[in-house]
């Protein structure tokens, strides 16, 4: 009588034991968007992905200057994580147009924005590209395409130093990649968000021994980073087509923002220094 009564107090604990129980963070979707990867598709020019794009002139931008919307062409997959970017001290857009197409071609919407004067300082730039990304899911064209729980943040030099600050300020971003990032403030400790910091060996207006060097370090040693430093590169390495930006870019925004772990096997074990990669340093295996 006594092991009858127990029979069915048992069976759940049993069933247990044999699904077993998930770990933490198992249960986090995965946003996969198209073919599975491989070094020749992320290398290459363009992704699996048609675009088209879409202008923001300066008059409808609020809280920024205007800028360029790329997008996937086709919504068959589900909606896209967004993604935007800021230029340096006196560029424009221009100077950073080309992660548009190619990041978007990989299944991302893409704003690369102008900043409310070519002088703005990083701050501003940070306030700039939050606004950009506000402007991506409440009022763009696009927004029904966008997944507003899926952003990230770029910038070059003083927009690098923007997107910083601009992870620092909202902390649900999923994504930040500073590229050859120039700030007056040297630490970071509050920055949640996953970042890969890049900068370049040969970088004179921002040193990577006094900018992405102590950015990359002063991060917390409990988040998700990465540091990748460009053989032989100078500060405006990230202004015109580069495949080694593109392609650690990519992964770092499809893993982070996408949580596609397919995207891992680029990132952990960590890429090898040689020709194009000075040093790259990381906190393998990732967390998120």
């Amino acid at each position: 009588m006594q092991l009858r009564k127990l029979i069915p107090a048992l069976i759940p604990a049993l069933a247990l034991s044999l699904v077993g129980v998930a770990p933490a963070g198992a249960a986090e979707t995965e946003y996969r968007r198209g073919p599975a990867p491989t070094d020749a598709s992320i290398e290459a020019a363009r992704g699996p992905f048609a675009t088209a794009s879409t202008t923001v002139s300066s008059s409808s931008a609020t809280g920024f200057g205007g800028g360029t919307i790329y997008y996937p062409t086709s919504t068959a997959e589900g909606t896209f994580g967004a993604v935007a970017i800021s230029p340096g001290f006196t560029g424009t857009q221009s100077s950073i147009s080309w992660y548009g197409p190619r990041l978007a071609s990989h299944g991302f919407v893409v704003i690369t924005i102008d900043t409310n004067s070519t002088l703005d300082q990083p701050d501003s730039r940070a306030t700039q590209l939050l606004a950009a990304l506000d402007h991506l899911t409440q009022r763009s064209t696009v927004r029904t395409r966008i997944d507003a729980s899926r952003l990230g943040v770029m910038g070059h030099s003083m927009g690098g130093g923007g997107s910083l600050r601009a992870a620092e300020q909202r902390p649900a971003l999923q994504a930040a990649i500073p590229l050859t990032p120039w700030h007056t403030d040297k630490t970071w400790p509050g920055v949640q968000t996953p970042t890969l910091v890049i900068g370049a060996e040969n970088d004179s207006t921002a040193p990577v021994s006094s900018h992405s060097e102590p950015f990359y370090t002063s991060l917390p040693s409990t988040s998700d980073k990465a540091y990748l430093e460009l053989n032989g590169a100078g500060h405006l390495a990230p202004n015109t087509s580069n495949t080694t930006i593109a392609k650690y870019s990519i992964a770092w925004l499809k893993r982070f923002i996408d949580n596609d772990t397919r995207y891992e096997q680029f990132l952990c074990p960590a890429p090898a220094r040689g020709t194009l990669i000075e040093e790259y340093r990381d906190t393998c295996p990732h967390t998120a």
